[in-house]
């Protein structure tokens, strides 16, 4: 004699199964805001990415909280720059999270600076020099071309650390670097009228934008990486811009602009916010908006003078 199965259970079974995921997410802890936007790109709705900090906080100087200990510990994947930009906290986060698949040298460790060639690398390490890294300069995300390379590795790496879901990655990865690739020709079309202009620096952070843009820095507003501005440096840069006129101060949105804005006022060089990462201004949204923006600011201050 069979036995008959409860129509209630027979009701419950494909409830169940329409009530579980199709698939876990993979967990993506990014340490700056473009990392997070490019996995996002990348990973779509396989991925949860979060992001330890904003657009509007210095990424060397960040703390590591227990939030931030949490979400590490619960990472499949942590996407950072790298070249000792996270030095300050990066490395008691892992450490305290005691997630081995994140740790350096897993492949659950991303660090995108690997990727692409620094500058700024200095010939000797001399650390009163300011805030100098050993690696070369690690503000690699506004040369646009650096993030097609970092786009590039990273899709790879989302394909190995979650296999199962490769083919999509691999679409995912095809599809943003073709319309990359259209978006830089049109940023670097777009550029083309401030090409070999001389700017002026406020911290030794845009010299990717510059070499992709043919830009020349002629002076730095802080007399050394990380050092504040002092009254007699911001004086012997008025002096010297004299010789050399610049078209323009970049400051970045993390930034107090108290010197470029005193450098404006008193020689007249337009001080020119720049998003330097995703959400750093309102047009900023997103990997594209944070371009779009910058190109078209640095453009409107070119045109002034």
């Amino acid at each position: 004699m069979s036995q008959q199965k409860s129509p209630w259970l027979l009701l419950a079974i494909p409830l169940l199964m329409m009530a579980m995921p199709a698939h876990a997410a993979l967990r993506v802890f990014a340490c700056e805001p473009e990392w997070g936007a490019l996995a996002q790109e990348l990973g779509g709705n396989l991925v949860e990415v979060s992001v330890a900090t904003s657009a509007l906080q210095d990424p060397h100087q960040v703390q590591a909280k227990p939030s931030l200990i949490a979400r590490a510990r619960s990472a499949d994947l942590v996407v950072c720059t790298g070249a000792e930009l996270e030095i300050g906290w990066l490395p008691v986060l892992l450490q305290q999270s005691g997630n081995a698949k994140v740790q350096e040298g897993q492949p659950g460790n991303f660090a995108a600076a690997n990727y692409v060639r620094k500058l700024d690398v200095p010939g000797q390490l001399d650390r009163s020099q300011g805030d100098v890294h050993a690696a070369g300069n690690p503000h690699i995300q506004t040369d646009p071309r650096n993030i097609a390379l970092v786009a590039t590795a990273l899709g790879a790496r989302l394909q190995q650390v979650d296999a199962a879901h490769a083919s999509q990655y691999a679409q995912r990865l095809a599809d943003f670097s073709q319309r990359w690739q259209q978006a830089m020709v049109r940023w670097t079309a777009q550029a083309a009228p401030i090409k070999g202009a001389a700017v002026v620096s406020q911290h030794k952070a845009f010299v990717y934008l510059y070499d992709w843009l043919g830009l020349k820095e002629v002076a730095v507003l802080e007399p050394k990486p990380g050092v504040e501005p002092t009254a007699s440096h911001l004086q012997e840069v008025l002096v010297a811009l004299k010789t050399t006129p610049a078209k323009m101060t970049l400051y970045s949105a993390y930034q107090d602009s108290k010197a470029s804005d005193w450098l404006q006022r008193n020689a007249g060089v337009p001080a020119v916010k720049i998003p330097f990462t995703v959400g750093g201004t309102d047009a900023a949204k997103d990997l594209f908006g944070l371009f779009d923006d910058t190109v078209a600011r640095l453009v409107e201050a070119g045109a002034k003078r």
